[in-house]
Parts: structure tokens; C-alpha cells; sequence
């Protein structure tokens, strides 16, 4: 049976991959430490559970509007006015199967073949894939790891022809966890407007800073970058709800029209059950999610404090999210029992095998001199699976 091109370039996630790996060895009974898949290791607060236990009770198990409830629509309205400082009417928000699926809607109605999407590296493994997907191409931008992994205006600008259509933001930014500042983001803003393009900013991470850093949203600079921008985020990282697959665009009226119209042929309504448990995690008490950043801030801490100490480890401090992004190119050429170690991908893979700690090597977000360790899991996993990394590194000849 023969593949449609589309489908046979798709390149499988190595996040989702090395995690299938390491549960598999889980339940053969090995102990393995994961820093792989990011997904907060706290519960889904009680509140919102039970708000969708009470949708259950009442009924709500029927077909909503394809674009989400209007109740959901009001929350997600209400959330941007009162954290974001930005006004929407319920005809420009969308609510998707998850902030994925949100981001795979909006490059499926932006982008076409022969447009260019400017993807600043490190990126999200799913951006390059969604990009191909849409038969656009990504036009790849390494930052430098001295600069916090951020753009620089003249970066962005040295990139952009003719072709180009849409940029990609995401800050705080999975893997490195970097934060760009109001300024930074006014700086690419006035390169994005002199240029036309449009912004997909996906800003799922934004409840999840450190540090005293604020996020902004690059559509609450100004009039004319709201009108250029799609917000992308959800409920997933910061209430835990990972599974609950609730992710949400806001957008001009014509953009959103068009990613209802697409949703409307493909998944149709996200779960009725899990809109209502969205409403009561936006409208309800947010100490679960303070509660949640102060022990993140902990791990982060620690977790740094102990890489950096490892012999030719560097890792900048990242200022949200819940990931560290360190270099370990300097063991590259390095051996383990006769295996060499080239690249991260090998180092992940022996850190895995050996050590019995699963990381992502950076080969999946652009750059492999680096992995990525997520610390969204208990301290004393933290503890273990660090030790395990100090050795099995100590062992490398």
C-alpha cells in the first residue's frame, strides 16, 4: 500500500520514543530515572476533577461547538484580559485537542507550499514536523547558547526573503527554558511588522516563570502585533492536565474562522467533560499552580547546582519552563567500553542503556551537543538520576 509523501517524511518523536523505551524497561523491573517526557508529576488539582465529575453527572457528554463551549471561550477571554492585558471576542478563540493541535491547525491554514516558516533552534520537537506537514518550509535559525538561546533582531532579519510567511516564538522555551523580556520581544516585533509576518507564539509554558521574570505576550506590545499574532496555549503544564488534552488559539476573526472550519472536518468538538474541567481550572483557585512553581524552582536549583559541577558540563539557568538544556560536547570523542560517544544522541542512548536514565539527546530540537532533562519529577528522583549521570560520565575514557 502505498504512503502519500506527507506521511512518509514524518519523522517519529524521539521524546515520545526514548520515553516508550524506557517504560518498556520499567516494566521488565528496571529502575530507570526518567528526565525525558514533560509532564508536571503533580496531580490534577481536586477542584478541577471535580468539575468534570460534575459534568459527567449532569450530562454534559453531548457534541459542543466545534470551536469549544462559549462557558470555555468566556474563561480563556477573561484569562487573557485579567493576566495578559489582552482583549478578545469569543469569535477569535478557538479550543483544540490540545495546545498540539492547536499549533497544527494554525500552520495548516497559514502556510502553504513555497511559504517559509523562520523556526529559531533549539526548537520543540513538533514544530519542524507541523511545519513540513503544512508543505511549507522551516527555515532553521541557531541562537547562541551565550545569548540564553534568544534571537537577535539582527539574526531575525538576516533570514527573512521574500518567502517568508510565518515566525515561530516560544517563551519560555521548551527545551532551554529561556525567557524573552518585553524589550527583546518589542526588538523582534519591529523586524516581524517592517516584514508582514505572521507570529505563532506559543506560550504554553507561561505560568511556569521563576525568578521574578514576568511573561509577556508578544501580542500585548502593541495593536499591530496582536492583529500579526496567534496566541497558542492551554491547560496542560500549568494545572497538570496533561491528559485532559485541552489547548487553545487566539486569533484574528478570519484566522480563527478558518482553524474552526478545518477542526470542524477533522476532530470536530475537544471533550466536552474536559472544557468543563478547563473552565473551573481558569476561573478557580490558582494556589495549586503557585504551589507547583515553588517546588519546580527547588528542583531547578538543585538540579543545576549539580550539573554545572560535573568536569566540562555547562548549563545556563533557564527562567521558566521545566527543563535544563546542558552541553556535553566537551565528551564527545570519548569511550564507553569500546563505544564511542560522537554526538548527544550516543550519550543518550548509553545514559539509558548503562546508567539507566533516560534523557533527550539535542539532535531532537536542532543542536547535539546538548540534552535536555526535564525536572518535572520528584527530588529524589532529581538526586538518583544525577548521581547515575556524574558516574556514568566519571566512566567515559
Amino acid at each position: 500500500m502505498r504512503l502519500a509523501e506527507r506521511a512518509a517524511g514524518i519523522s517519529p518523536s524521539p521524546t515520545l520514543s526514548i520515553d516508550a523505551k524506557a517504560k518498556q524497561m520499567k516494566a521488565s523491573g528496571v529502575k530507570v530515572i526518567s528526565f525525558g517526557v514533560g509532564e508536571p508529576d503533580f496531580d490534577t488539582p481536586e477542584h478541577i476533577k471535580e468539575a468534570a465529575i460534575e459534568a459527567i453527572k449532569g450530562g454534559d457528554t453531548r457534541y459542543t461547538p466545534a470551536g469549544g463551549t462559549l462557558k470555555l471561550k468566556q474563561a480563556i477571554i477573561e484569562k487573557f484580559r485579567r493576566e495578559n492585558g489582552l482583549e478578545y471576542q469569543a469569535n477569535q478563540i478557538v479550543v483544540s485537542v490540545g495546545a498540539k493541535h492547536s499549533l497544527y491547525n494554525a500552520f495548516q491554514v497559514l502556510c502553504q507550499p513555497g511559504d517559509e516558516v523562520i523556526l529559531p533552534a533549539p526548537y520543540w520537537v513538533s514544530y519542524l514536523e507541523q511545519i513540513k506537514l503544512s508543505g511549507a518550509e522551516a527555515i532553521i535559525v541557531q541562537t547562541r547558547e551565550e545569548n540564553g538561546f534568544k534571537l537577535t533582531p539582527e539574526e531575525l532579519r538576516a533570514v527573512i526573503t521574500p518567502k517568508s510567511r510565518v515566525f515561530l516564538l516560544n517563551s519560555p522555551s521548551n527545551p532551554t527554558g529561556g525567557v524573552y523580556s518585553r524589550e527583546e520581544l518589542a526588538a523582534l516585533g519591529d523586524v516581524l511588522l517592517e516584514n508582514n509576518l505572521t507570529i505563532v507564539s506559543d506560550e504554553i509554558y507561561e505560568k511556569l516563570m521563576y525568578d521574578g521574570l514576568e511573561h509577556v505576550s508578544i501580542a500585548s506590545i502593541s495593536p499591530e502585533l496582536k492583529e500579526n499574532t496567534v496566541v497558542i496555549n492551554g491547560v496542560s503544564k500549568a494545572y497538570a492536565m496533561t491528559g485532559w488534552r485541552i489547548g487553545y488559539a487566539a486569533a484574528p476573526a478570519p484566522v480563527a474562522k478558518a482553524i474552526t472550519d478545518l477542526q470542524s472536518h477533522s476532530t470536530s468538538n475537544p471533550t466536552s467533560i474536559a472544557q468543563a474541567a478547563s473552565v473551573a481550572a481558569l476561573n478557580g483557585p490558582q494556589e495549586p499552580v503557585a504551589a507547583m512553581v515553588v517546588e519546580f524552582v527547588k528542583r531547578r536549583d538543585y538540579m543545576l547546582e549539580r550539573l554545572n559541577a560535573i568536569p566540562g558540563v555547562t548549563c545556563p539557568k533557564p527562567g521558566g519552563a521545566f527543563y535544563l538544556y546542558p552541553n556535553v560536547s566537551s565528551y564527545f570523542g570519548k569511550v564507553y567500553q569500546g563505544t564511542p560517544v560522537n554526538n548527544a544522541t550516543d550519550m543518550a542512548n548509553l545514559l539509558l542503556e548503562v546508567a539507566e536514565v533516560a534523557v533527550v539527546p539535542g539532535i531532537a530540537f536542532g543542536g547535539d551537543d546538548f540534552i535536555r532533562l526535564s525536572y518535572a519529577t520528584s527530588m529524589e528522583n532529581i538526586k538518583e538520576g544525577i548521581d547515575r549521570i556524574e558516574k556514568f560520565l566519571s566512566e567515559l575514557a
